[in-house]
């Protein structure tokens, strides 16, 4: 079965280069990083990504009970974090399939200093 982007690509820019320890974060940068802790901000969000990211990958389907949501609160956080890149889903007949970005994951360490 064809594999199709739920989500286009998130707007990375702004989060590459600088680490917070490193330099001071331009303007840009500061609003991108931002905008993805933001994204991480929330407890759900958080237990939705180190279920998803524990795993290859991960059905929405199977992703209800262990965060004792509903599908449309599910959704909602899958796309917070796919807006921000941290996660990329594919649509397979009724269900998106969710694996965690490991590049985006390793430019949010690096930009934490890490």
């Amino acid at each position: 079965m064809a594999k199709v982007a739920v989500v286009p690509e998130a707007d990375t820019a702004g989060l590459c280069c600088s680490s917070v320890m490193e330099a001071p974060l331009a303007e840009a940068e500061a609003v991108g990083l931002a905008r993805v802790l933001a994204a991480l901000s929330d407890p759900v969000r958080l237990r939705l990504l180190s279920l998803v990211a524990a795993q290859v990958e991960v059905c929405s389907c199977d992703l209800e009970a262990p965060l004792g949501k509903s599908q449309p609160t599910v959704s909602h956080h899958t796309k917070v974090l796919c807006e921000a890149g941290i996660l990329v889903g594919e649509k397979r007949g009724r269900w998106v399939w969710w694996h965690a970005n490991p590049e985006r994951l390793a430019e949010i360490r690096k930009a934490l200093g890490g």
